[in-house]
């Protein structure tokens, strides 16, 4: 049995002050768990409601009751299984392939999906600016479906480096380049914009193509989602 201050201690995980002093975060769900249990993330702690789900050979699995998993859980419904793991180190970013940068994305899902996409196309690093919503926020974890530990997640002042960069930067604007009409080169970097504003002015200074998408449907849609939009550009990066 857990006692009430570890509870408590693994609940204020869900809290991004209490992630960034402990260096932990919490992930649920015996899918996603058991890939970061593959992967190189080290591990804090293991709650689970049933042994056999992961096997009781580990030693670092605590059994406890789904009473208990629910107060420690930021799930309406929890799945059996919370992982606590250690936040790794970012490491050095790879500028000899295209990288994605992040000027103040916000919602949770879209980094998710964005950290996910970056899987799925073999992006390697992304960049996020300070703004850019906490790659370990449950609902970012969720997104991602364990992707969060093969991208590489750098949170960094966008201005300062990308203005120190001799790479091609393109951004995604309303008003950019149709993007099925450019040849794209090898490597780079991609800059996406806020969900509601866009790339920043700042930002917008240091780009040097501005791209977008064209609108073949009803002028009735504003725009696209962010994550969807990286998905459809990170196809024509990857189409050259």
């Amino acid at each position: 049995m857990v006692v009430k201050s570890q509870i408590k201690f693994i609940k204020n995980l869900q809290q991004k002050k209490y992630r960034s002093q402990n260096r932990l975060f919490v992930v649920e769900g015996v899918k996603t768990v058991k890939e970061l249990l593959d992967s190189n993330l080290k591990v804090y702690k293991i709650y689970v409601t049933d042994s056999s789900v992961l096997g009781d050979d580990h030693d670092f699995l605590e059994l406890v009751t789904q009473q208990e998993l629910k107060k420690m859980s930021g799930l309406a419904t929890p799945n059996k299984v919370l992982g606590v793991f250690h936040m790794p180190e970012p490491g050095p970013i790879d500028f000899s392939d295209w990288v994605i940068a992040l000027d103040d994305v916000r919602d949770p899902g879209n980094l998710g999906t964005i950290v996910r996409l970056c899987d799925w196309f073999g992006i390697s690093s992304l960049i996020c600016s300070p703004n850019t919503v906490d790659c370990y926020n449950p609902k970012t974890l969720q997104a991602t479906m364990g992707s969060i530990s093969r991208v590489n997640i750098v949170y960094a002042d966008l201005i300062q480096l990308l203005g120190e960069l001799e790479l091609p930067i393109y951004g995604a604007f309303m008003d950019g380049k149709v993007v099925y009409t450019e040849q794209m080169p090898k490597k780079g970097v991609l800059v996406m914009g806020n969900e509601a504003n866009g790339v920043s002015t700042a930002i917008a200074d240091l780009v040097d193509k501005k791209i977008s998408i064209p609108q073949f449907g009803d002028k009735t849609a504003e725009s696209l989602n962010v994550a969807t939009a990286t998905a459809i550009l990170l196809n024509e990066v990857r189409r050259g």
